[in-house]
């Protein structure tokens, strides 16, 4: 085999480069013969073909320029390059248009199975993506389920369990049981960091257990978070003044086209209605908000939807967050055989992860807030995984540290149930 040779083979391994067309697999081959590309340069442009068939644009044969400079390849090559790349950068920087792009009814679910095994532990712990470089609420998750049923294109969970298998614990009751908590320290955790809190019902007496350990604990803020309308549970039983249900909602866009598999919209504020109906608290996350044509129009339809339907005693909290990515879940997405937008954007490194730059951030979070005004001072509000700086800018105040939002959050929980 030539060197040549050698080096496109070496170049393609491991590589997405075979999920290409034959039109776009050629393509680059014949780009590395007229210009001999480099191996980061082979790298570079199979990322680039992937990612146009992945947002559904063009793909990467539209972008050639034609160079009649034969005399100067090292020249020729670096225009081409440069052509290619500043056109794949337009397409993150502009705001993305979901027109004509693949719809929900066109995708297909991967295939999920669910299995119950015994385990020793409980999974009862830290946040896994909070840090000290973004501001965090310290809030404790319990793994009552590992991994999630939902496909929303973004999720962060693919990164830590397989996908295709759900997990429930044999143990789960009893070893919830054996939790030994301070019981002079309130706490706050979280179901619905490694799977939707409620898609599953009481499958496996996941709620039967939970339910229970909210009535032994008083002083635990027990929080369900969820994309689904599964409420027969929490309707035919008498709901723990302590539990609270958090919906995570967004615009029908993002949910018909990135939040496959999830409830709709209308479904998902119906559910948290009826909950609210029953006496229970309820509150809602805006997790991601998506930077897309004319997003602001449309989140803030949803945000002026709340607060007509539901009054501020009913609710413990808003959050706000958008899209942030660690290394290992691009790659996952980047490696599903569907079609998404959702990191077709300005990635820049935040705190060590990526993310919008901050004046993206800024406009979304500060018009999210601002369109809560109505409930400022009455529901708790905050940003969820996001640096410092941008408190103050965005709602006009920040905490010097995460005790102190810690503190400030679960005494304002507290006070709502409590009331």
């Amino acid at each position: 085999m030539q060197n040549g040779e050698a080096k496109f083979e070496s170049a393609i391994k491991n590589s997405n480069f075979f999920k290409l067309s034959k039109d776009e697999q050629n393509f680059i081959k014949r780009l590395f013969k007229d210009y001999n590309l480099s191996f980061q340069e082979i790298r570079i442009l199979i990322t680039i073909a992937n990612d146009l068939n992945i947002w559904g644009e063009e793909n990467i044969t539209h972008l050639e320029i034609k160079n009649n400079d034969t005399q100067n390849i090292k020249q020729a090559k670096k225009r081409l390059i440069k052509s290619i790349r500043d056109r794949y950068e337009e397409l993150k920087n502009r705001p993305n248009s979901y027109k004509n792009f693949t719809t929900k009814e066109e995708y297909h679910p991967k295939g999920v199975k669910t299995q119950t095994v015994q385990k020793d532990t409980l999974g009862l712990g830290d946040c896994p993506v909070a840090s000290e470089k973004t501001r965090c609420c310290n809030l404790l998750t319990l793994d009552a389920v590992e991994s999630c049923g939902f496909d929303c294109s973004y999720c962060s969970i693919q990164s830590f369990y397989n996908q295709n298998r759900v997990i429930f614990n044999k143990n789960f009751a009893k070893k919830l049981k054996e939790i030994k908590l301070d019981p002079s320290k309130r706490y706050h955790i979280g179901t619905g960091q490694s799977s939707d809190s409620l898609m599953w019902g009481n499958k496996e007496g996941i709620l039967d257990a939970l339910f229970e350990f909210a009535r032994k604990n008083p002083n635990v803020l027990l929080e369900f978070k969820t994309k689904s309308d599964n409420i027969n549970y929490l309707l035919e039983n008498e709901i723990p003044k302590n539990i609270v249900t958090t919906w995570s909602l967004n615009t029908p866009i993002i949910i018909k086209n990135e939040e496959h598999l999830t409830a709709s919209l209308d479904r998902r504020i119906d559910s948290a209605r009826r909950v609210a109906d029953k006496g229970a608290k309820v509150g809602f996350h805006f997790h991601p908000i998506v930077h897309y044509e004319n997003y602001l129009d449309e989140y803030k339809e949803i945000w002026q939807r709340l607060q007509d339907e539901f009054s501020s005693d009913e609710v413990c909290m808003v959050s706000f967050g958008t899209l942030t990515y660690i290394k290992p879940v691009l790659k996952q997405i980047r490696a599903r055989e569907f079609k998404t937008k959702i990191y077709q954007m300005p990635l820049v490194d935040v705190e060590g992860k990526l993310s919008y730059p901050d004046e993206i951030k800024i406009e979304m979070f500060k018009n999210a807030y601002d369109s809560f005004k109505s409930w400022h001072g009455k529901v708790f509000f905050y940003l969820c995984m996001e640096p410092h700086r941008l408190w103050r800018e965005c709602f006009g105040y920040e905490y010097k540290s995460n005790e102190e939002f810690e503190k400030d959050m679960i005494d304002s929980y507290f006070k709502k149930v409590e009331k």
